[in-house]
């Protein structure tokens, strides 16, 4: 959610009126993340959000954008694309494709609890569970093809224990891949990127409720395990040591299975697909740390908290027994 396109006051209110959502009223660009531009806009009807897609091109869009729409529209809290006059849910500003959705309500977590885990857990299965009858695909474009490509870009930039670390888990990766168990593992369109800044609560502390699911554009076909490790990599890991916390990992796991229970083989292969999870975060943030873009409010994160979590799930696999 960094700002590499600037937008003028101009190029959103041709947008709005295209959408049918009145004249301008208010722009603020966001600061936060680092893959597309995005804007908070207020118009008369409401409040919104407006992402310019930096990488992203018109012919991948729809994916993304009628995923949102699937799940919005089987009650998740998720924002829904508006559509324009021609049901046509990708849009263009400033020479980009753009897409509006609706603001949900609610903030942000830095440090969730059981309770934010349990609620977590229960959307996700019911997201994994919705997707069902969802009819389109598109590969996971952060899967095994572009950790192949990236790692040999990040690994001159490596101390000597890192590139060790990077072959070994690339050595891994490639032989899980190949396996008989993960190719048989359910799979379906998933999230992929929901970290506890992609998600909202609202409501009385201790009661809230998850209120929103948003930042689908990493979203792929992938197997639903794979998006639960990158949910217990986030939510439920400590943020100093990288170690993942046992009591909110149980109660995210929990919740998650009393609404779609894991299989024999989902459960074996969690530990790994934890590694593979880790793996993708940390390539991705190495790769924006010592290859950053060029952006306004551009700020990458830190690589080295991946490779500790990398560390932890190899030498410290936990195995669910709930």
């Amino acid at each position: 959610m960094a700002v590499y396109t600037e937008v003028s006051a101009e190029q959103a209110g041709s947008l709005l009126a295209q959408l049918g959502l009145g004249p301008l009223v208010a722009m603020q660009p966001i600061g936060s993340g680092i893959e597309n531009t995005n804007y908070f806009v207020t118009t008369p009807e409401g409040e919104w959000v407006m992402t310019l897609f930096e990488r992203l091109s018109h012919d991948q869009l729809p994916f993304y954008l009628r995923l949102m729409q699937h799940l919005a529209q089987r009650g998740l809290p998720v924002p829904e694309p508006r559509a324009n006059a021609q049901g046509g849910l990708v849009q263009t500003v400033a020479g980009k494709p753009a897409a509006l959705v609706n603001r949900l309500q609610g903030e942000s977590l830095d440090a969730p609890d059981l309770h934010h885990c349990r609620e977590l857990g229960g959307v996700l299965a019911r997201m994994h569970l919705a997707v069902a009858d969802f009819p389109l695909q598109q590969p996971n474009l952060r899967g095994l093809p572009w950790r192949e490509a990236t790692a040999p870009v990040v690994r001159p930039h490596l101390a000597a224990a890192d590139a060790a670390l990077l072959d070994q888990e690339m050595a891994h990766q490639r032989e899980l891949h190949a396996s008989a168990a993960y190719q048989a593992l359910p799979a379906g369109a998933v999230h992929a990127d929901l970290f506890r800044d992609n998600a909202m609560f609202a409501g009385l502390p201790g009661r809230e409720r998850l209120s929103g699911v948003f930042d689908f554009y990493f979203a792929g076909t992938d197997t639903f395990v794979f998006d639960l490790a990158v949910v217990l990599n986030d939510w439920c890991v400590d943020l100093d040591s990288g170690r993942l916390d046992l009591p909110r990992a149980e109660a995210l796991m929990s919740a998650y299975q009393a609404e779609r229970p894991l299989s024999g083989t989902e459960l074996r292969l969690l530990p790994a697909l934890r590694r593979t999870a880790a793996l993708r975060f940390w390539l991705s943030r190495l790769s924006d740390w010592h290859l950053p873009r060029e952006a306004s409010l551009l700020q990458p994160k830190d690589p080295a908290h991946f490779e500790r979590v990398l560390r932890d799930a190899a030498e410290r696999p936990w195995h669910a027994d709930v």
